[in-house]
């Protein structure tokens, strides 16, 4: 016990030490904190015998698996507070216009690509997954840090985040599974009835939220508010991920259902250390089961990956915001914030680990993928919230480029 703590504290330390340093160099946190991760685990500091200590590295302790999960559970609950159905409904042609977009041009590629390099369907899909969601949670905290999130352009980002993460939680059950239940999609195909209707049971769950869910924290006691929404929450997920539905699937739609009550304001006050606590332990969990010796072998995967599918995200975002009728540097914009990817990449990733562990998906397969998105996430990380803090010279470039190539009174109409 004593070991576990010191381990625990290490890795408590190690987070916030990594969160500092990306702030002070004004980047995302979540590379910095998977590269701790590696760090300190038995693929690096594991391998190097320190002087009187010997080997001392963290090691993936049932609780920071645990804890693992429970920061996938609060990161999905909180982007499922930030969509409620009223809010859906009001810019659905918008949202699906540019949400469509965006998916036919970015899972498109990504699917090809998969197929290209692995040459079967499920790990196809799988890197298709990865490459083509973008993170919610860096584009949210990058909006709100360069005072884009009252601008115009955060409608469309956020609508078609909105899109892909709806996408993805459908995604997100059948891959599920699929891959846990084998690999076959007709081996499977009873699993994915049981997903696709366990997630309708979610959804008429969101629409009962302010009945049901709204008096569960009616209360002014905080401790009971914290205690019956987690009681929900990781109940849920935990019966989702019994019946092989993803636990990120479950806690999106009680998010949903608790953005339909009048007490989401409160529930983000009080949860959010809490979410932000066990969100930087899994990004620390990924880092540390990840051997980074692997990307050698994935780094080329990487590297035509990153090539590939940042021009798609600048095209689809851009179409996007035009979607929405944003000028041509607002749509720039978008297509600049669309580029980062993130948690969503990794847990499509885990997906494929833990069918490994479940002895239903090659392990060496599952090790490549893991590796690659780990490897692509943090590209991807950097290179998006580096493109949003430095948009404008490539917003001018688009606006010069585009004003060339137009009738000069149209092109006046198309810089905002």
């Amino acid at each position: 016990m004593a070991d576990l703590l010191l381990e625990l504290g290490v890795a408590f330390a190690a987070i916030a030490v990594a969160g500092a340093l990306a702030n002070r160099l004004g980047q995302s946190v979540i590379p910095s904190y998977i590269v701790s991760g590696m760090l300190l685990g038995e693929f690096v500091l594991g391998r190097i015998a320190l002087p009187v200590v010997g080997e001392a590295f963290v090691t993936e302790s049932v609780f920071l698996s645990l804890g693992a999960e429970l920061g996938i559970v609060l990161l999905l609950f909180f982007l499922g507070l930030e969509f409620n159905l009223t809010r859906l409904l009001a810019r659905r042609r918008a949202i699906t216009r540019a949400g469509t977009i965006d998916l036919g041009i970015n899972f498109g590629v990504g699917l090809v690509f998969g197929w290209l390099v692995f040459g079967a369907p499920v790990p196809a899909v799988l890197v298709a997954g990865i490459v083509y969601i973008s993170s919610s949670a860096v584009i949210t905290k990058s909006l709100i840090d360069l005072g884009w999130i009252a601008n115009d352009e955060a409608e469309p980002l956020l609508g078609t985040l909105v899109y892909e993460d709806l996408f993805i939680a459908v995604y997100l059950a059948v891959v599920s599974a699929v891959v846990l239940g084998g690999g076959g999609v007709a081996a499977a195909a009873a699993d994915v009835g049981v997903a696709v209707g366990f997630i309708l049971v979610l959804l008429a769950g969101v629409a009962a939220g302010p009945q049901f869910v709204g008096r569960l924290v009616e209360t002014t006691d905080h401790e009971f508010v914290v205690l019956r929404t987690l009681g929900v929450l990781v109940t849920v997920a935990g019966v989702a991920l019994a019946l092989g539905v993803s636990e990120a699937v479950a806690a999106f739609f009680v998010g949903m259902a608790f953005a339909s009550t009048e007490h989401t304001a409160a529930l983000e006050e009080l949860l959010e250390p809490l979410r932000d606590t066990f969100a930087g332990l899994f990004f620390f969990w990924i880092g540390l089961v990840t051997d980074p010796l692997l990307f050698g072998s994935v780094f080329g995967l990487i590297a035509v990956a990153v090539a590939l599918t940042t021009p798609t995200k600048l095209l689809s975002g851009y179409l996007g915001g035009r979607a929405f009728g944003l000028g041509v540097r607002r749509s720039t914009r978008v297509g600049l914030g669309m580029t980062t990817r993130g948690e969503f990449s990794l847990i499509i990733a885990t997906i494929a680990v833990s069918g490994a562990e479940a002895g239903t998906f090659d392990p060496a397969l599952a090790t490549t993928i893991n590796a690659f998105a780990v490897g692509y996430v943090l590209v991807m990380a950097v290179l998006g919230t580096a493109l949003m803090g430095r948009s404008e010279p490539v917003e001018s470039a688009v606006v010069s480029w585009l004003d060339g190539r137009r009738p000069a009174s149209t092109a006046d109409r198309s810089r905002d």
